[in-house]
């Protein structure tokens, strides 16, 4: 596989940026079982968490090694501490990662615009950034994943009090501009929504979080594969969950 850095420029954000682009490559003889390139290619988009960078996956994580015979580029964005929002008070993250981001992409790597073939998902801030996108953006995303997640956030105003509030707001903007990831899920269709899957460790201080959307998933009767284990908020726990996420996504078989 190839690892690539890329900076470019956002019009969205107004500034230039990063994100972190693994491809598929024939890499055998490396010693590493890889794919060859068959474009054009399915694509995860894979966020980070509060306090990381698009780098954080491949640096505390053998996600190279994880994703390296499959047909798949994964592109991980920079999302800085935005919670992947339209700001209250900064600027447009959501728009930039939804919309932006995957024409971007798709441009520059002869990545899939497929919604078959286009997944998103995250750790803890990147988890709930997945769901939200995929729920807001029904028709361009196949699934939605989320590791830890941070999934009832915009409902948590005293969690980082002054950071929420120049981001979301207040609770009735956050419902108001679908921030709320909760709440999205409880009015989403399920004929249209795409696949969901979330796993959450018991040790975990966000479970009430993911257990929080989960129900809201059964009320409004979305297909989510959910699931808990041992496990606290931390890169041992996504490290090892990750391979499942990757096994679950929907794949289609490339034409």
């Amino acid at each position: 596989m190839a690892l690539i850095t890329c900076r470019y420029y956002s019009k969205v954000l107004g500034l230039s940026t990063t994100a972190t682009v693994i491809l598929p490559q024939d890499t055998h003889e490396a010693g590493v079982a890889g794919s060859p390139v068959r474009a054009p290619l399915a694509t995860l988009y894979l966020l980070h968490g509060l306090s990381q960078d698009d780098a954080s996956w491949t640096r505390f994580t053998s996600l190279e090694r994880y994703v390296a015979h499959r047909p798949l580029a994964v592109v991980m964005p920079a999302g800085h501490r935005s919670y992947y929002a339209n700001q209250a008070d900064g600027l447009r993250y959501f728009d930039h990662i939804a919309d932006e981001v995957p024409a971007t992409m798709q441009s520059m790597f002869g990545l899939s615009p497929d919604r078959s073939r286009t997944f998103v998902a995250g750790l803890s801030m990147g988890g709930y950034g997945a769901m939200k996108i995929a729920l807001r953006r029904p028709d361009r995303f196949a699934a939605a994943a989320s590791l830890s997640g941070g999934l009832n956030v915009a409902a948590q105003p005293n969690m980082h009090p002054d950071e929420w509030r120049r981001t979301f707001g207040s609770p009735q903007r956050a419902r108001d501009h679908d921030e709320d990831a909760v709440h999205l899920a409880m009015r989403a269709d399920p004929a249209t929504a795409p696949s969901l899957w979330a796993w959450c460790g018991t040790e975990d201080f966000l479970l009430e979080e993911s257990r929080a959307f989960r129900d809201a998933c059964a009320h409004s009767g979305l297909a989510l594969d959910y699931s808990e284990s041992p496990g606290a908020h931390d890169w041992e726990a996504w490290d090892t969950h990750i391979p499942r996420l990757l096994d679950w996504l929907p794949m289609p078989p490339h034409r």
